[in-house]
């Protein structure tokens, strides 16, 4: 008989994300993404970051600073777009995008424009803000359909 307690496709699929924000050397916020097709192969995993050839000690990691140039916002890439350039696959269309952040509105276009059709997030801290809003707006105007993880309540541990 075949044990039961494995885990599901959903928990699997944000475990990968949860895991791979951990690479993220933000010290504020880390998010991850995993992008899946139709038939559940993986096709693409992103954390937030530096751009690839940027030396993360020579960039600003600050929220806030005088300039903006001193923040890392200007540069700065979000999971989902790493995730959706470091794609292993030709087309993403029906895809399903698993994050550990709601999209902001800038990475919601490049979702929608990569035909990703499904959007499952772990967390909605910023909800109420005016770039979720536009991500929502964005998302239920082209078809992509968004839902917030369910919680198993199952703990996985890794010694390393």
């Amino acid at each position: 008989m075949k044990r039961t307690d494995y885990i599901s496709w959903d928990e699997y699929f944000m475990g990968i994300a949860l895991f791979s924000a951990e690479r993220s050397k933000d010290n504020s916020t880390q998010v991850g993404a995993c992008i899946v097709n139709s038939e559940n192969k993986i096709v693409a995993v992103g954390y937030n970051g530096m751009p690839t050839g940027c030396n993360d000690d020579e960039m600003p990691w600050e929220r806030e600073a005088e300039s903006a140039l001193d923040t890392k916002y200007p540069f700065v890439c979000h999971a989902e777009l790493n995730a959706i350039l470091n794609s292993n696959s030709a087309s993403l269309n029906g895809c399903t995008l698993y994050v550990t952040l709601f999209p902001c509105n800038e990475c919601a276009k490049a979702i929608i424009q990569s035909g990703i059709k499904r959007v499952v997030y772990y967390s909605n801290k910023y909800k109420g803000t005016d770039g979720v809003t536009a991500s929502q707006f964005l998302f239920d105007k082209c078809g992509v359909k968004t839902e917030q993880y369910k919680k198993s309540g199952k703990e996985i541990i890794l010694s390393m």
